[in-house]
């Protein structure tokens, strides 16, 4: 029992690092284009690396808030003092400079805490925690199934809702968790998205879902693109504020519960309470006790058990009752049973 404890407290640990790294991926913007000139090379660049720090906030602001939100305070406006100021670090991924010009692409890093404070401080509601990794599944009978697979690139890293593509070519639309299950796990993603390509050249749509162990859900149909690089950003625009809808706390009322969670593995257990922990929803998280097969846990959640049952199942876990009690396992684990 003593080494199932302090093996379970030393995975408690593991983990940790990822989530700032995922915090640094939601607050790095990367490709901004940049084209100034000026007296002298040395000038241009000053006003390049400016013009990048300025359009990354604006577009960190959009990324993470609500339009909604944004409107109610009527409109967050960003200027060049204050873009300076949510700065943490701008590097060069492509650059030509000479007589005066200066261009090329730059990546921007800002820095967590000041934009947090900021946004606390004008009462606008924000979200910059990614949703868990999914397995992107492109598919098609309208266009070209590699032509689509290739416009999502290989992952997308930087946006709230983080994928991975998907490489095999057999999936449909029809496909469901069990013939993607396989993939996603070798890619440590715990659900997938479908996304049907509908439409022509010029006039693409998307009819995008979501697949877990428990089923496939429905989140919503781009609007016309016409291209399908376009397509591609309107399903991660669509997933973003789908996820920032979900998952957006915006009081500060909380339900205190105790919880019982179910594991076959420390592997296991320790998937089920990163789960947790990563929740937007979820606060206050401790474990009580870890036996061989199971942990009693408190934590707090935001809105109702419905809500929190959803974003669980995203990350690979069920939340169901059993004797009124309130129990996660592994749905993975729950859906060989069944």
């Amino acid at each position: 029992m003593i080494r199932m404890v302090l093996a379970a407290m030393l995975l408690s640990l593991v983990g940790t690092g990822a989530v700032y790294a995922d915090t640094k991926d939601v607050y790095t913007i990367r490709g901004i284009s940049v084209d100034e000139s000026a007296g002298s090379v040395i000038e241009a660049r000053e006003k390049a690396m400016a013009s990048a720090r300025l359009a990354a906030a604006r577009l960190l602001i959009n990324k993470i808030t609500l339009a909604t939100d944004r409107s109610a305070v009527g409109g967050i406006k960003i200027d060049g003092a204050l873009a300076s100021k949510f700065t943490a670090a701008v590097d060069v991924e492509e650059e030509t400079a000479g007589a005066g010009r200066y261009r090329g692409k730059l990546a921007v890093v800002l820095n967590p805490q000041t934009v947090r404070v900021y946004l606390d401080s004008i009462k606008v509601p924000y979200l910059d925690a990614q949703a868990p990794l999914a397995l992107m599944v492109p598919v098609t009978a309208s266009g070209s199934q590699t032509a689509w697979t290739e416009a999502f690139g290989e992952r997308n890293r930087n946006a709230l809702v983080p994928s991975i593509t998907a490489t095999q070519q057999s999936y449909g639309v029809s496909s469901a968790w069990s013939s993607i299950s396989s993939e996603a796990a070798s890619l440590n993603a715990r659900r997938g998205i479908l996304a049907e390509l509908q439409g022509r050249e010029g006039a693409w749509r998307v009819v995008v879902s979501t697949m877990t162990a428990t089923g496939n859900e429905p989140v919503g149909a781009t609007p016309p693109a016409a291209s399908l690089s376009q397509a591609a950003e309107a399903v991660s625009n669509l997933l973003d504020e789908s996820w920032k809808q979900n998952s957006i706390v915006r009081d500060g009322s909380r339900t205190d519960v105790s919880a019982s969670v179910r594991f076959t593995s420390l592997a296991e257990w320790n998937t089920l309470r990163g789960a947790l922990a990563r929740s937007p929803l979820v606060s206050d998280f401790r474990t009580k006790a870890v036996a061989r097969e199971g942990a009693i846990v408190t934590f707090s959640f935001a809105g109702d058990e419905s809500r929190l049952r959803n974003d669980l199942v995203q990350r690979g876990v069920t939340l169901g009752r059993e004797a009124n009690e309130l129990t996660l396992r592994s749905a993975v684990s729950t859906s060989a049973v069944q």
